[in-house]
């Protein structure tokens, strides 16, 4: 018995020590005493009783979680410098972002122990001071980017040292006196030290990139040449001999070959799969922005308290996504980033606003907090981008779930559900009208922008664009759910939503689009479909085909549809306010229950058969309207 226990005890302990053994200890407490040291705005979820290298935000580990080899966290608030005997103690490091964030003082001592290091992103911070002298010590190094801080002084010579260097980024600085001989990074494919204080000539092996990564110096460019200096070859004829000729042909024959080949790759690589990058289209416009980020005060993507994210705009674009969907205000994707985050990006189009009533909508939107209202994470401005990030929802939206086309969808919408997507959109929509004292206004109720969340309740998203946008905006399709009312989509009411969700209600019971063809080619409105149908004291038809299969719900239908129809009410006046909506869709179950109840005293009870359903004079007696 006793060597049974030493055995299990024995065990135990092993396990213990293999768990503990594959959790970088002592990389952990580094990053714990670089976060205790240095203010940063957004909340980490860097907690010790958590797995550093499975759990933590921004930080990656390598293939057996034995030491951290990445930490990326731009955007994140972080301002100061970096503590001393913090990140220098990751000797492992080789991937470092702090970009785009609010870090200050000199260049961080600590990032020189980091000897591992081949990638490193510091820009769009306010380092200042000198570079430091000896860089040799990153023999691995990539990466450097340090634009737009405060650094000045000369670039150190040491810098030429680093031969595996394929970027280099020193824009937007105040760095002076002579551009180092670069002779040795045979590897230096991207360079710019644009808006500096440089002075003196461009060797011409630099002078083999573009004039641009110059610009803003006092700097003389020599001709361009991808060699360092050759003497000056003396003239010859400008006959060819058959043999250089037929070296020409060759030439010009195996260039052709391989651009058609490339051509066949990048054609057939399109044609695969998801789209890869589409938001690659705002590239262009990036990189533009380099001195806009300076002059205009842009910072990159702004983030809203709470949000765990950890990434910046150029993560955004080297994301991989896939498109979601194209609605009134603008395209949204679905965006993998390098730390597998997932999240929604909406690309905005026709934004008819300056920066400050942009920022102000946007800071609205960002700071409701609500269960039933999709969390804006970030946003991002500038002149000829606009972006918005949500919560990526994996179910897709209600219009997906309502809609997909046959085997598409990999599960149906219950009676149960729908009833709870109902009761949480008029919860969402109902917090919204509460919002800017009572004034604010959604603009653009859907189905396509109503979501599950965690609890299956519906969750209202894309709130407060209207404003933003041209009235082109509003396109014909938008009737379905647009008010008699709204001419121009800008200036909607909260009454206006209240009819929009009203068409949402009828759209999960019937499972019909608010503007469908029949089986000819005449357009059904469905506002218009269902009150004919009750006028000529409707059927069972105006019931989803699918929710009939569900024992008894009828009453709960019908009460739902009353409700429905008072919210679509041609009079803005005659519907009911959001708040009473709420406790109408709250209170279905408990009407309904009530009516079959009445009518059972009445003289029996009634039947369960879908082909049973109340006449329009008895939808009278099921309302609950305040």
């Amino acid at each position: 018995m006793g060597i049974k226990l030493i055995l299990s005890a024995l065990l135990v302990c092993g396990t213990l020590f293999l768990l503990v053994s594959t959790e970088p200890v002592e990389d952990k407490f580094a990053l714990l005493d670089f976060i205790r040291y240095t203010n940063h705005s957004r909340s980490l979820n860097w907690d010790e009783r958590t797995s550093v290298c499975h759990s933590w935000i921004g930080v990656t580990c390598n293939h057996d979680s034995s030491r951290v080899v990445a930490v990326r966290l731009p955007g994140v608030g972080l301002k100061g410098g970096v503590p001393t005997n913090t990140l220098g103690r990751l000797s492992a490091l080789q991937i470092l972002s702090l970009r785009s964030n609010g870090m200050s003082g000199p260049f961080p001592s600590d990032i020189l122990k980091l000897g591992k290091l081949s990638s490193l992103y510091l820009e769009f911070n306010n380092f200042e001071g000198p570079l430091p002298l000896e860089l040799s010590v990153w023999e691995n190094l990539s990466v450097l980017n340090l634009s737009n801080n405060r650094f000045n002084g000369r670039i150190p010579s040491s810098i030429s040292n680093l031969t595996h260097l394929v970027a280099l980024d020193l824009a937007n600085n105040s760095l002076s006196g002579d551009v180092p001989d670069l002779l040795d990074i045979q590897t230096l494919q991207v360079l710019d030290l644009s808006n500096n204080n440089l002075t003196g000539d461009v060797s011409r092996y630099l002078g083999r990139f573009p004039s641009s990564a110059f610009s803003g110096n006092n700097l003389t460019l020599q001709p361009s040449s991808a060699s360092s200096p050759k003497p000056t070859p003396k003239k010859h004829s400008t006959k060819f001999s058959h043999p250089a000729i037929l070296a020409i042909v060759i030439g010009s024959s195996v260039a052709a070959f391989v651009a058609v080949a490339l051509l066949l790759f990048v054609t057939s690589r399109r044609k695969k799969g998801c789209e890869s990058g589409p938001l690659q289209k705002a590239e262009k416009s990036a990189r533009r922005m380099g001195s806009q980020h300076v002059q205009e005060g842009d910072g990159g993507m702004i983030f809203f308290e709470g949000c765990n994210l950890a990434f910046d705009l150029e993560d955004l674009l080297r994301a991989s996504a896939e498109v979601l969907g194209k609605g009134t205000f603008g395209a949204t994707y679905k965006a993998a980033l390098e730390d597998a985050t997932t999240v929604a990006v909406k690309r905005l189009k026709e934004v008819i606003v300056g920066r400050k009533d942009f920022e102000q909508q946007m800071e609205v939107v960002g700071n409701i907090r609500h269960a039933n209202v999709a969390p804006l994470r970030a946003y991002y401005y500038s002149k000829d981008e606009k972006l918005m990030v949500y919560d990526f929802y994996n179910q897709g939206s209600v219009s997906m779930l309502l809609h997909a086309r046959k085997g598409e969808n990999l599960w149906s919408l219950d009676w149960e559900t729908r009833l709870k997507i109902a009761i949480g959109a008029a919860r969402g929509v109902a917090h919204i009208h509460t919002q800017c004292g009572g004034k604010l206004v959604h603009g653009n109720i859907k189905s396509s922008n109503i979501f599950l969340n965690a609890q299956q309740y519906g969750c209202v998203s894309d709130l407060g664009l209207a404003t933003l946008m041209s009235p082109a905006s509003a396109p014909v399709v938008r009737s379905g759910y647009r008010a008699p009312e709204v001419m121009d989509s800008r200036k909607a009411m909260q009454a206006s939503d209240v009819y929009s969700y009203g068409v949402f209600l009828l759209e999960l019971l019937t499972g019909k689009s608010p503007v469908h063809a029949s089986g000819g080619e005449e357009v059904i409105h469905l506002v218009r479909w269902v009150n004919s149908v009750v006028r000529e004291e409707w059927t069972g038809e105006v019931f989803d085909l699918e929710l009939l299969r569900y024992p008894h719900v009828e009453e709960e239908m019908v009460s739902m549809l009353q409700i429905g129809l008072s919210c679509v009410a041609r009079m803005p006046e005659q519907r009911p306010k959001m708040e009473q909506v709420v406790k109408m869709v709250e209170e279905i179950r408990v009407v309904a229950t009530a009516t079959a109840m009445r009518n059972s005293s009445r003289g029996g009870t009634r039947s369960s058969s879908p082909n049973i359903i109340p006449r329009v004079s008895e939808i009278g007696s099921t309302s609950t309207t305040n």
